[in-house]
């Protein structure tokens, strides 16, 4: 085994030899920095109000605070890792933990909204570089297939539980503490990556990377923001003519992306890793996966909060029950697939039951929590199942030198999907509210369940009337979401019976 920061290209295990304790030791420093980068999602969920009061952003500055950290980490992950596989994952990991540090510090002492929103577009390009990586070294640490499907059954738990927690975390931190200390947590376990990085992570990289092929940079990321941002402003505000105009500019980008990729001796991200048994598949079928994942959220967070009239601190807590079924799924997805049970039919069986966790959703009322509560556990489980063995399947299909553009595709497609999720469930479960509100209603009223609930004391019986509208459309935006996940298990049992891979 070698680790050696100088070496051209190392494997830390020959294909197929078991890892042990070293390679083990290390996973549970890599959980580090992913743990994070999941949890910054939604760090800002509790600490915005007291943003407001401190910093006084405007209506636009306060929406770049909260966006910008997601659309520079989509922007960049395939960017990224290209780069990883290029100049080493682990150089790679360590420089994004050194700015995700660095930015962490700057934002919790930003003095006004301006270096804030600087602090959290640095805080994304650390974040487009420690995602990739993580991945990419799990790929090349666990080559024996039991072993690296079990450790991506663990990336992927972290992953799902870094969101749940960013929240109550910052909340909590909020309660005792000043709003920058939601970024301070992430100073020591990032002093302790760089500590212990290079001395239990060895390095890796494309032994023959090729020339890097800067064009594409600003190709991806013209393809990929625009999307991002009209995905983004659809939930909120609708269809309006500025987000589609957006997500039109973006894919014609990124047509011109691809016949880049497909063109270029050098490309970014090779199209070669498409033809890797089950890669394609695992890619969309993920996609489609986080369009389920966040779709629901959209409307639990909102009807914790607001129907139930919960507080954000109190929304966060409950929202966290269903993480103990998560917690489970990614290991029992392993097992079965571990004991002969054919990854198409796990990956097909984690579809359905998220399809049915979106049937129970369905069923909720306005005073239904421990409905909501159950369907989200059982809908979210399904998911981690499913992603955790596409992550499997993509990352073993892919060849070692490539993990890090490989593992970008993976998470790009992910925010790709979450995004979409939020747009189109969350278009229809507006349709339907505002078909459902009454028309005599105010006009703030028949946009949203925010707003109705603002003048609710000027209208008798207007709060119970949006509480149901809202309701209604959760009810429907569940049914589409259900539909979806039931024909993605039968496009997974369809595309994915007859691909093995080790």
């Amino acid at each position: 085994m070698t680790n050696s920061a100088n070496s051209t290209c190392t494997t830390v295990n020959p294909a197929g030899r078991r890892a042990g304790r070293r390679e083990w030791t290390a996973l549970g420093v890599l959980m580090l920095p992913l743990l994070l980068v999941s949890m910054d999602v939604s760090v800002l969920y509790f600490a915005i109000p007291a943003i407001n009061a401190d910093l006084e952003p405007s209506g636009t500055q306060q929406l770049w605070i909260f966006d910008i950290y997601a659309f520079v980490l989509a922007g960049l992950l395939m960017t990224m890792g290209s780069l990883g596989d290029r100049i080493g994952r682990r150089r790679l990991l360590l420089a994004g933990a050194t700015a995700f540090g660095a930015a962490s510090l700057l934002a919790a002492y930003a003095d006004s909204a301006e270096t804030l929103i600087a602090a959290r577009a640095l805080l994304g390009v650390g974040g487009a570089t420690l995602m990739p990586s993580t991945m990419a070294l799990i790929r090349t640490m666990f080559t024996d297939p039991a072993q690296r499907a079990k450790a991506i059954g663990l990336w992927s738990g972290v992953m799902t539980a870094g969101v749940a927690l960013g929240s109550v975390m910052s909340g909590i931190l909020v309660e005792y503490f000043w709003w920058g200390s939601v970024f301070l947590v992430n100073l020591p376990a990032m002093a302790l990556l760089l500590v212990l990085g290079p001395v239990l992570l060895p390095e890796s990289k494309d032994p023959r990377p090729g020339r890097f092929d800067r064009p594409s940079v600003p190709l991806s990321m013209a393809a990929v923001l625009p999307v991002v941002y009209g995905l983004k402003g659809i939930p909120s505000e609708g269809w309006h003519a500025q987000y589609v105009v957006s997500i039109t500019v973006g894919l014609l980008f990124a047509a011109l992306f691809v016949h880049r990729q497909r063109t270029t001796a050098d490309p970014m991200i090779p199209p070669a890793l498409f033809r890797g048994p089950g890669f394609a598949p695992a890619v969309v079928l993920n996609l489609v996966s986080s369009f389920g994942m966040m779709g629901s959220a959209f409307f639990t967070t909102q009807y914790l909060q607001s129907v139930l009239g919960k507080s954000a601190l109190e929304a966060a807590l409950w929202a966290l029950l269903p993480s103990v079924p998560i917690g489970m799924a990614a290991p029992l997805a392993t097992a079965l697939v571990h004991k002969g049970v054919a990854r198409a039919y796990v990956v097909t069986a984690g579809f359905a039951i998220a399809a049915a966790g979106y049937a129970l959703l369905a069923l909720a009322g306005p005073d239904s929590m421990w409905l909501v509560l159950a369907a989200c556990g059982v809908l979210a489980s399904g998911i981690v199942m499913v992603i955790s063995q596409l992550t499997d399947l993509a990352m073993g299909a892919a060849p070692a030198e490539r993990a890090g553009s490989a593992s970008s595709l993976l998470e790009t497609g992910a925010e790709f999907g979450g995004a979409l999720g939020m747009a189109v469930l969350g278009s229809i479960g507006t349709a339907i509210y505002r078909h459902e509100i009454p028309s005599s209603a105010p006009a703030p009223a028949r946009e949203t369940l925010g707003g109705a609930l603002a003048v609710a004391d000027r209208v008798p019986g207007l709060a119970a009337a949006a509480r149901e509208a809202f309701t209604s459309g959760m009810q429907g935006a569940a049914i589409a979401g259900a539909v979806l996940l039931a024909g993605a298990a039968v496009a997974a049992a369809a595309t994915l019976r007859r691909i093995h891979v080790k």
